[in-house]
């Protein structure tokens, strides 16, 4: 075989190793990263920084917005999917590497507003691509449970900020990058829409379910 040929077979055998334990990579941080946000949520010091002495408090309050950035502190369930993920405060790079993450200044699950999360479609998010319309989607923080119902699913441009607009009711944007497999950056977004069913309030003895 020519050293041309030669060279350039393995050029592409270490150029797919490279992305494939890159993809192995990405794929257990990402499982890493949610054992450690779901430890977080669910110790006593994640329920110190959104209590106020000594007291829950309540969904709308704007003291919530103290919650420090990469802080887990709510699980988001599918159940038809059976798929449980742990939402951090904030958006950038390093929270969404820790698990789905609540947009700054959106409103907080079970508020009155527009609740946005967004997560990258290549790890947390991929599951969004099975979500249906009429899917329950339940989040649960220390203030309580809250139960929303899909209520439509969309494919939107990058520049499409329609789904983080502020809303009257208290409604629910899921987001992440599109098309689910694709090279690089992703041209569109899929959004999933869902509105508030109930709520289950916070109490003394609250626990999240194992």
């Amino acid at each position: 075989m020519p050293p041309l040929k030669i060279l350039l077979s393995w050029f592409l055998i270490a150029g797919g190793s490279c992305f494939f334990f890159s993809g192995l990579h990405e794929f257990w941080g990402s499982r890493l990263s949610q054992a450690q946000a779901a430890e977080s949520w669910e110790s006593a010091s994640m329920r110190e920084a959104i209590e106020q002495d000594g007291e829950i408090i309540p969904p709308g309050s704007e003291s919530r917005r103290l919650i420090p950035a990469g802080e887990a502190f709510a699980r988001l369930s599918i159940p038809r999917l059976h798929a449980v993920l742990y939402v951090v405060e904030g958006t950038d790079s390093t929270d969404l590497r820790r698990g789905p993450g609540h947009l700054a200044g959106s409103a907080l699950p079970g508020s009155t507003g527009n609740c946005v999360i967004a997560g990258h479609r290549d790890t947390h998010f991929r599951l969004l691509k099975n979500v249906r319309q009429g899917d329950q989607i339940e989040i649960e923080t220390a203030a309580g449970a809250f139960f929303y119902r899909v209520s439509g699913l969309s494919i939107v441009t990058a520049g499409n900020t329609a789904s983080l607009r502020p809303s009257g009711q208290p409604v629910l944007n899921l987001i992440t990058c599109y098309p689910f497999y694709y090279a690089g950056p992703a041209p569109q977004r899929f959004v999933v829409h869902a509105a508030l069913m109930a709520s289950r309030e916070s109490s003394d003895d609250f626990l999240p379910t194992p």
